[in-house]
């Protein structure tokens, strides 16, 4: 599905300059990575989509599966790393699309991932912070992120991530609307800004308020799901050993809802969107039986700037930060650092 290449990425490239030299690179270096992977995109006729990837990053990566199939006829999937290399999909091959992502670039099954998926003929698309990383080196095309100067510490990683996402949906199934999206991606560093402001007082008290909880349940559906996911399991869970679990909250009236009681605890993502209504029934239900619920609400957030009807596209890609500040407050509060592990990085498994 051919297009004009001097479109979108050209665009995003000249609408995010900023005052920093250094940044101006990054960002240009991007685009020109993103363009590399629209092209092998474009060359191929592609007959699904795989987001392959472990905990957070899985998490991240399941949006864009999530616009993908929402948007599109192609068909999408995503797999955890190692399950993806033992079930060995069966459309899997020279007609795919695989998309791959590792903060550090070393998680060994996605490594593995990325050559089995490359063995078998798919164009593959590695995510990390290190340009010369494994995955990196073991997939065809590579995009990167970079920390450690503070060029792009905000919002270029969420930025890149969802720059790549519209650009791979405006090849696949050309749309103005996601050129639009790409047009105002350079807005989300001020609309991050102005959200973390916005939640730091209420992320605070939730802190304060359950800092001798040792369970936060936490619901959400949509979009949202994939953000509840990873409150639980890399926040909640891995950096402050609090138990916890991510209830779909189409799912919450089908068994979860009977541990509900006065003193349990739900922290509910309140979608925007086309399962809010299942949001709103399960938030109905925990608000008569316990004491302890606290909301965020996608509707409240701050889209300065953003088009009516894109803003379903900014919401995702806003509400990990602000739930970060929710992890923050009970770090904060607790006393136990978000860096602080028992056996992750300190121990073969």
């Amino acid at each position: 599905m051919k297009q004009d290449q001097g479109t979108l990425i050209e665009e995003v490239a000249g609408a995010t300059e900023t005052q920093s030299v250094k940044g101006v690179e990054m960002k240009q270096e991007h685009a020109a990575q993103i363009a590399a992977v629209v092209d092998a995109v474009n060359a191929k006729k592609i007959d699904n989509v795989y987001f392959v990837a472990c905990g957070g990053s899985m998490a991240s990566l399941s949006f864009g599966e999530y616009f993908l199939s929402k948007e599109i006829e192609i068909p999408s999937f995503v797999y955890t790393s190692n399950e993806f290399i033992h079930r060995n999909p069966k459309s899997l091959g020279e007609n795919s699309l695989v998309v791959l992502r590792s903060h550090s670039g070393t998680t060994p099954e996605t490594v593995e991932a990325a050559s089995f998926a490359k063995a078998k003929g798919a164009v593959t698309v590695a995510i990390s912070m290190e340009a010369e990383s494994p995955l990196a080196q073991a997939a065809e095309h590579v995009v990167h992120y970079n920390y450690k100067d503070g060029s792009d510490a905000i919002d270029g990683e969420a930025g890149m991530f969802y720059t790549l996402i519209f650009e791979l949906l405006n090849a696949l199934s050309p749309n103005e609307k996601y050129k639009r999206v790409v047009n105002q991606l350079p807005n989300l560093g001020n609309l991050i800004e102005k959200n973390i402001e916005q939640f730091s007082e209420a992320a605070n008290e939730f802190g304060k308020k359950y800092k001798r909880d040792k369970i936060i349940y936490t619901m959400a559906s949509g979009a949202y799901i994939h953000h509840a996911y990873s409150f639980t399991s890399c926040l909640l869970m891995e950096m402050l050993w609090i138990h916890s679990n991510a209830i779909h909250s189409g799912e919450f009236f089908h068994g979860p809802f009977e541990i509900t009681d006065y003193d349990v605890p739900f922290l509910v993502v309140k979608g925007e969107g086309a399962s809010r209504p299942l949001d709103e029934r399960a938030l109905d239900f925990v608000q008569k039986f316990s004491d302890k619920v606290e909301v965020v609400d996608i509707a409240e957030l701050n889209y300065d700037g953003i088009d009516e009807d894109l803003k379903e596209y900014f919401g995702p890609a806003l509400t990990g930060f602000v739930l970060r500040l929710y992890a923050d407050g009970l770090a904060e509060h607790t006393g136990h650092p978000l860096s602080v592990r028992r056996y992750m990085w300190k121990m073969e498994y």
